[in-house]
């Protein structure tokens, strides 16, 4: 058997929960101010009894001067155990329950006294403010220990001349006994509300172990710190707003991505960031999941989340970079449409041409090459004289391709025009992507096809018209087309169909915007999509450099581009139909028209030989 690991000594200290140590804290608390009020209380208590006993005593005093028969008997008898002023002095003392009162001639010698033995003697403690007329109280040691005193000058009948003193006692045990008499009801008093107050730190401690999880305060304090290594080491913002919508937290990413800082804490979007989309989405005026919005320069994602508080979190991801990632992959799936649509169209185009040229038809060859490299120039001045963002001219130009290619006519809008500055042309170019080949597939097979695609730009916002000519949508399932999963097309072997609306639909909306279907003029579907604040504001889109500006101009090149990309990766096909071309036009058609027949057909041979030689690479 293993050894058995030793049990781990308690170590001595305050418990490890945080509730624990509220609960502990808490009665400690509770218990020193009991203790501490107690105190308070019994200070001035002692001294509130002090002063009464001396009150009692001057006051009995005052009262035993006040009697002129014992002023009377002190002028005219001596002093004596059994004399009237001794009797006199006894009788108040008992009826007062005093300890002593001495009645004093102007010598200090008392004419009274308890102890009969002390009565003709000097008085023990100095009578002279007395014997000068004044009130005095105090507690002081006699010969009868320790007490409260009361001492009022006496004065002759008449009350014009002094003659003696009354000095009055009160025991200061019975002063004592009373404070003492009075400590268990305050204790009981105390203990009342050290219980009262330990029911409430256990309510507390409750409380706090609820909203704590019970854990104890270095697992909390562990927690705050990985929350802020967390928080300010992630890649992506974090907004927190309390219940009255103000920002408590920002997150460096937070801060860059929004440009504030610290001055927004405690204020509300609205104040921190002014109007606009983001405003919104962090208010939670703008509802949804991966919402896109627009902050300086910068393409955000937002998602808000609500807390238990009823305040929220709001998360926002930078696409900023990746949008030229996007543009490149979408403009790559735009080249490979339009390449499979061109190459059963290049091959035709060659085997048509080495026809014209066998058949010695140079003039025909030379027209129909030109036709075709017009056709193709035509198509792109077309597109990007009304398009200026890349992507979508591109899209644009490669769906006419397939659409050629499918025998349906796909046209721009004369009414179209969009500017540069699209703030997410990936997902407009999804939008008219899913658009256009609905339209394809609904005109198929029909005669006289033709899809018209019309991009306008209002403000910043971009509405969007895809018109077709088939067979339109009945008005009961204008809405259920955009529910995802429904379709009239069989579903493909590979997946299913029913999702291009509804990602239209999501896309839209998810930027603020919508989607709507009905009939196109003449026949036919038109679906119209607008977008608000697709373009960014005039002054944020971002100059061109040098090198993106080539790369617009290659791909604002549209068909060109595309023609050229498919050129290249056909292994030269339009390089072998332009070499064909310049042979059969620079050497034999113009000897053709220049009346040299034996160069005119050498030149056309040698034309047919490369096209020969083109067309059987594309055979094999």
């Amino acid at each position: 058997m293993s050894p058995t690991a030793p049990a781990r000594r308690r170590r001595l200290g305050l418990p490890r929960r945080a509730f624990s140590q509220v609960l502990l804290m808490q009665l400690t608390v509770a218990a020193g101010v009991a203790v501490l009020a107690t105190g308070l209380f019994l200070a001035p208590l002692s001294h509130q009894l002090d002063d009464q006993a001396m009150r009692r005593a001057l006051a009995i005093a005052e009262t035993t001067a006040q009697d002129p028969q014992i002023a009377r008997d002190l002028l005219s008898t001596a002093p004596s155990v059994s004399g009237p002023v001794q009797r006199e002095a006894e009788r108040i003392r008992l009826a007062t329950n005093a300890e002593y009162v001495v009645v004093m001639d102007m010598r200090g010698t008392r004419w009274s006294h308890t102890d009969p033995r002390q009565i003709g003697n000097r008085v023990s403690t100095d009578p002279s403010a007395a014997l000068n007329g004044h009130e005095v109280m105090q507690i002081d040691t006699g010969t009868l220990g320790r007490s409260a005193r009361g001492k009022v000058p006496l004065y002759a009948p008449g009350g014009h001349r002094i003659i003696g003193a009354v000095s009055v006692g009160i025991a200061y045990d019975s002063v004592r006994g009373r404070l003492v008499d009075a400590i268990p009801g305050l204790l009981a008093y105390a203990g009342g509300a050290l219980a009262v107050g330990a029911l409430a730190a256990w309510l507390i401690s409750r409380r706090v172990q609820r909203q704590t999880r019970d854990l104890a305060f270095s697992d909390i304090a562990a927690l705050l710190a990985e929350r802020e290594a967390m928080l300010h080491g992630i890649r992506e913002g974090v907004v927190a707003l309390d219940r009255g919508g103000r920002v408590r937290l920002l997150n460096d990413e937070a801060r860059r991505l929004l440009g504030i800082g610290d001055e927004a804490i405690g204020r509300t979007p609205d104040e921190a960031l002014g109007r606009g989309r983001t405003t919104d989405v962090l208010a939670g005026r703008v509802t949804g999941t991966d919402l896109l919005t627009v902050r300086g320069r910068r393409v955000l994602v937002a998602n808000r989340m609500p807390t238990d508080d009823g305040g929220a979190v709001a998360t926002l991801r930078d696409r900023t970079e990746l949008e030229q990632l996007g543009r490149e992959l979408d403009s790559t799936h735009g080249l490979i449409d339009a390449l499979r649509a061109q190459d059963h169209e290049h091959a035709n185009r060659l085997h048509t041409l080495l026809g014209l040229l066998e058949l010695e038809m140079y003039d025909d060859a030379v027209e129909f090459v030109g036709e075709v490299v017009g056709d193709h120039r035509a198509t792109s001045e077309q597109v990007t004289e009304k398009i200026r963002d890349p992507l979508l001219a591109a899209l644009l130009v490669g769906k006419a391709t397939v659409a050629a290619e499918r025998g349906v006519a796909l046209w721009v809008s004369d009414r179209t025009w969009l500017p540069d500055g699209l703030v997410d042309p990936r997902g407009l170019v999804t939008v008219v992507g899913n658009l256009v080949d609905n339209a394809l597939d609904a005109v198929a097979a029909t005669p006289h096809a033709r899809v018209e695609v019309e991009l306008r730009a209002e403000g910043r916002t971009v509405v969007l018209r895809v018109r077709d000519t088939g067979p339109g949508i009945p008005a009961d399932r204008r809405e259920l087309i955009f529910t995802e999963g429904w379709s009239t097309k069989e579903p493909p072997a590979h997946g299913k169909r029913g999702l291009g609306l509804s990602l239209v639909r999501r896309l839209a909306e998810r930027q603020g915007g919508g989607v709507s279907v009905g009939d196109a003029h003449g026949g036919g579907a038109e679906f119209t999509v607008v977008l608000p604040e697709a373009l960014a504001e005039p002054g944020l889109r971002p100059a061109p450099t040098r090198h993106a500006e080539a790369e617009s101009a290659a791909r604002h090149a549209g068909a060109e581009s595309v023609s050229r990309h498919a050129e290249a990766k056909s292994i030269s096909r339009h390089a072998e139909a332009e070499s064909v071309s310049r042979h059969a036009g620079a050497e034999s058609v113009s000897r053709h028209a220049g009346a040299d027949p034996v160069a005119r057909v050498a030149g056309a041979e040698s034309a047919r030989a490369a096209v020969v030689e083109t067309a059987g690479e594309e055979a094999r």
